[in-house]
């Protein structure tokens, strides 16, 4: 049995790991989208057919992790995709949001590649693929166990709380005639998320595929989160008249963000200011979110029962229409904008930061992990400069950090996570979805909790498992 990695692999976007057992069946697991600066070219040319894998089994919706399948289907493959119900659901908004960003975006590169004299970059996907793509979804949900093929490979998701939905893959596979455990971690959520439950334990793994976004990195302890957003928000608005501009992932950043507003609002303590939601994505996965309650934690679930709704309070505005979005641009007032993406790569976001990043009185908070090679991590370095739309902005905004509102765990929060297993019957670990300096602080962290055989692949390596 073959494991060879085409995405995630020393960096953190395009997450894509293909299993090939023994009898030749290939299982791919997540089809993720690259995402950052110069990422086109890996978008568009897979490294395998797309039309020989069987079957794709996903960890969660993000873009990183699903961003490819419309492409995948495009070029030939006509299988199932097994996801949990909520991931089914976000995959329905997000690929179709997908499709409309990248059709716009390469508009804009290929006018520049037609300038340069280079070959235009062909189309990844349009809505038509995502339509397709859509009704080949097998949802199952968490500890239910399925089979991919006859007396070959089962599955079960475990719940690892990074988004809704979000889930670890167990594959038993049978291989020489013994059965072979092998986990993909997805994602792994943090234990005190505010929304969603906290990542579980899983069964013992011969093979571990582990996330390591945050290999080199231990969240700092955020005493009260509500009280920092609510100094930044009354700093920015009150203090220096300014509009407060967070992008936030559509899903459970936004929410998350939401609900702590909330909670300030009915507290009281939230000044008298407008509030705007601008993301048609974020709108709908909110309603995603409230349909899916049953994934709540207990916390939330009892705020819900008092409250009556955690992402409604007064002057909290969604904005789905255009005009009305360009209209927030033409507002004199201070005000809160909370928009995707949360790497400021794509959508409405782009444009509020565009028009806001050269007033001082302003401020850009980043609530999340971001690539090192998007605006947002460029933001978030501290950058004076920065380049949005093919154009140079100095940056005169305040920049602001929040980590509290990461849905990655930090290294200590993944040991955690691993604590489960015994690392004496893990025969191989594989870190992927990390920047490589980090998972080489990560594998040695490990190897103090006695984990051996640690491997860090690069893009497109092989290993016989």
């Amino acid at each position: 049995m073959k494991i060879q990695f085409f995405g995630a692999a020393r960096r953190v976007t395009g997450s894509k790991h293909l299993i090939t057992t023994e009898k030749g069946t290939k299982v791919l697991l997540d089809c993720g989208m690259f995402q950052g600066i110069n990422t086109q070219d890996l978008n568009q040319n897979f490294g395998f057919k797309a039309d020989e894998i069987d079957f794709v089994v996903l960890s969660h919706a993000h873009i990183d992790h699903t961003g490819l399948l419309p492409r995948l289907v495009r070029k030939g493959f006509n299988g199932p995709i097994y996801c949990t119900p909520p991931t089914a659901d976000l995959c329905n908004i997000m690929l179709l949001d997908s499709a409309f960003i990248q059709q716009k975006d390469l508009e804009r590169i290929n006018e520049r590649r037609k300038k340069r004299g280079d070959e235009e970059l062909e189309l990844l996907y349009d809505e038509n693929d995502v339509r397709k793509t859509l009704e080949l979804l097998v949802t199952v949900d968490y500890h239910q166990d399925f089979w991919l093929n006859t007396d070959e490979i089962k599955v079960r998701f475990t719940d690892t709380g990074h988004i809704l939905g979000s889930a670890a893959v167990h594959l038993t596979i049978k291989d020489q005639g013994i059965d072979k455990q092998i986990t993909f971690s997805g994602d792994v959520g943090r234990p005190d998320d505010k929304i969603l439950r906290s990542p579980e334990a899983f069964p013992q793994a011969q093979v571990i595929i582990c996330e390591s976004t945050y290999g080199n990195r231990q969240h700092e302890p955020e005493p009260d989160m509500k009280a920092h957003l609510l100094r930044v928000v009354r700093d920015t608005c009150v203090t220096r008249g300014g509009k407060l501009i967070i992008p936030a992932f559509a899903i459970d950043r936004t929410q998350e963000l939401i609900y702590a507003l909330d909670q300030l609002a009915n507290e009281g303590l939230l000044p008298r200011l407008k509030v705007f939601i601008d993301s048609p994505l974020a709108i709908k996965a909110t309603s995603i979110m409230r349909k899916h309650d049953e994934y709540f934690n207990p916390d939330i679930l009892e705020y819900i029962e008092k409250d009556g709704d955690a992402f409604n309070f007064p002057n909290l505005h969604y904005v789905s229409d255009v005009q009305e979005s360009k209209a927030i641009n033409d507002l004199k007032e201070p005000c809160v904008i909370i928009s995707a993406s949360g790497m400021a790569e794509a959508g409405r976001i782009k444009h509020h930061i565009r028009n806001n990043i050269l007033n001082p009185d302003n401020t850009i908070m980043l609530v999340g992990y971001c690539s090192p090679d998007s605006l947002g991590g460029a933001l978030k370095r501290g950058d004076s400069e920065v380049r949005i739309f093919g154009e140079t902005y100095q940056v005169k905004a305040r920049v602001e950090v929040m980590d509290s509102f990461s849905a990655h765990a930090d290294y200590n929060e993944l040991i955690q996570f691993l604590k489960c297993q015994d690392p004496a019957q893990v025969k191989t670990l594989f870190l992927v979805h990390g920047e490589y300096d980090n998972q080489i602080a990560f594998k040695h962290r490990l190897e103090a909790e006695g984990f051996r055989h640690i491997e860090i692949p690069d893009q497109y390596m092989v290993f016989e498992v």
